[in-house]
């Protein structure tokens, strides 16, 4: 495929934060871009609004007549998130159309570039931001393609004037395997994705091959104690080739000291909170450094860095009222957030809300998802989100929160939620999950910034 070729673009699952990326690039390209979502949302809203055309109907009605037939100007692209029964798809592929994954299409934009690839089953997202961050904010420029929206500059791709390309590189069905980086990261490979590889060695053999994939002469950085290793270790308070140090919380604001091989950079401050994301920010100095960039243009980055939508993403901070809204959707992604919560506001109750996101994550990790929970001092568990899932017998949000070892929890569903947190007022709140709980931040926000 050529995409210079290419005139008009057509996404289905266009709303996916992925797939968005890709229909703001080709309309920034100057192709004609429209597609399909099954759900309307705040981001398929923003495409309408700067000029995307989106349906929501599976309807051969809604495709116009010029993307129903092969044709080199035409790209057409899907994300393995949509029904394989759907119409629109289906009927593509019988008229001898070719449809691309985003994965692929990602790997032919970034294959003639100097990639970046932040890869990892969690910790990809911020510090993929980060790392575009540093090198928008130091003048070293970039491109880049995020999974979440940037705080900082309120959208999930960027564009640069040079030859660089920042991706968050997705293991779910194997699709960073597409790319070939100069620079490849890996925050993590705890079990995940379950359905997909089967057992935790398939995914840890997706992930060495992720590895292999590595330019000649380029440069690998991999978080310490993972079952693979790269030519850069990096960690936060472990010693190894780069590593963070005196990590301190001053008046609710987090900050420490990078060390490596090539010197120290002292007194960072890290512009987000968390733990885990002063670990995401050793890597993402790495990187930095890695590409030449001044110290002292990385600290002043990092300061300046509001991290990325849904990540530890602060939504009313007030005295008497603090709500904290958070992507976390795996145990260990839960662990790091609230760990780093019980850190930030020792002498605060903590109200947990919670939407376990798939039946087969929720029961490939039932234990471990009681574990952390039971971190909450209050927990309102939700209904189970199940995205591309059926239901699976016995797993129920139900059966999750008898596993729980905490006196104070319920199961609640939205509505619930809001009444709860109306009549409560607590003084710390949390939203945690990867399905629509989202929906609940706005009218939260409404209730605690009038306690």
């Amino acid at each position: 495929m050529n995409l210079d070729h290419i005139k008009r673009v057509y996404l289905l699952g266009i709303g996916g934060i992925g797939m968005s990326g890709l229909a703001r690039y080709f309309k920034h390209l100057g192709c004609e871009v429209r597609g399909y979502d099954k759900t309307e949302t705040e981001l398929t809203q923003a495409l309408i609004h700067e000029g995307i055309p989106v349906t929501y109907n599976d309807s051969l009605e809604e495709l116009p007549l010029i993307y129903r037939v092969p044709s080199e100007e035409t790209l057409l692209i899907y994300t393995p998130a949509i029904p394989k029964d759907l119409r629109l798809k289906n009927h593509l592929l019988a008229e001898g159309c070719t449809l691309y994954k985003r994965s692929e299409v990602l790997g032919i934009i970034s294959g003639s570039r100097f990639t970046i690839a932040v890869a990892g089953t969690h910790g990809k997202t911020t510090t993929s931001t980060m790392i575009a961050h540093i090198l928008k904010d130091s003048g070293y420029d970039c491109s880049a393609f995020l999974g979440g929206i940037s705080s900082n500059y309120n959208t999930n791709v960027l564009y640069g004037q040079n030859n660089v390309v920042v991706v968050e590189a997705d293991e779910y069905d194997r699709s960073f395997l597409t790319l070939h980086p100069n620079i490849a990261v890996v925050t993590s490979a705890d079990p995940d994705h379950l359905d997909i590889y089967g057992d935790e060695e398939h995914l840890v053999d997706s992930f060495r091959l992720f590895l292999q994939r590595v330019v000649d002469g380029g440069t690998s950085i991999v978080k310490k104690g993972l079952p693979f290793e790269g030519s850069i270790s990096y960690a936060k308070e472990d010693v190894c080739d780069a590593y963070a140090t005196d990590i301190r919380v001053e008046q609710g604001e987090f900050y420490f000291d990078y060390v490596s091989v090539w010197g120290t950079i002292a007194d960072i401050h890290l512009g987000i909170p968390g733990l885990h994301n002063v670990e995401n920010a050793v890597a993402s100095v790495t990187v930095a450094l890695k590409l030449g960039i001044a110290a002292e243009k990385i600290k002043r980055a990092l300061s300046s860095f509001r991290g990325a939508k849904r990540r530890f993403e602060y939504i009313v901070r007030k005295p008497n009222a603090i709500y904290i809204d958070d992507y976390a959707h795996h145990p260990e992604e839960l662990r790091a957030f609230l760990t780093s919560m019980k850190r930030l506001y020792p002498n605060k109750q903590l109200t947990v809300v919670f939407q376990p996101h798939l039946f087969s994550r929720t029961r490939d990790f039932a234990a471990g998802f009681a574990e952390v929970l039971a971190l909450a001092d209050e927990l309102l568990l939700m209904d189970i989100y199940p995205a591309r899932e059926l239901p699976i017998d016995g797993v129920t949000s139900a059966w999750l929160l008898e596993k729980v070892a905490l006196e104070n929890k319920r199961l609640a569903s939205p509505s619930e939620v809001l009444g709860i947190i109306s009549a409560e007022k607590p003084e710390l709140v949390v939203t945690v999950g990867a399905g629509d709980i989202d929906r609940l931040v706005r009218p939260l926000k409404e209730i605690l910034e009038h306690v």
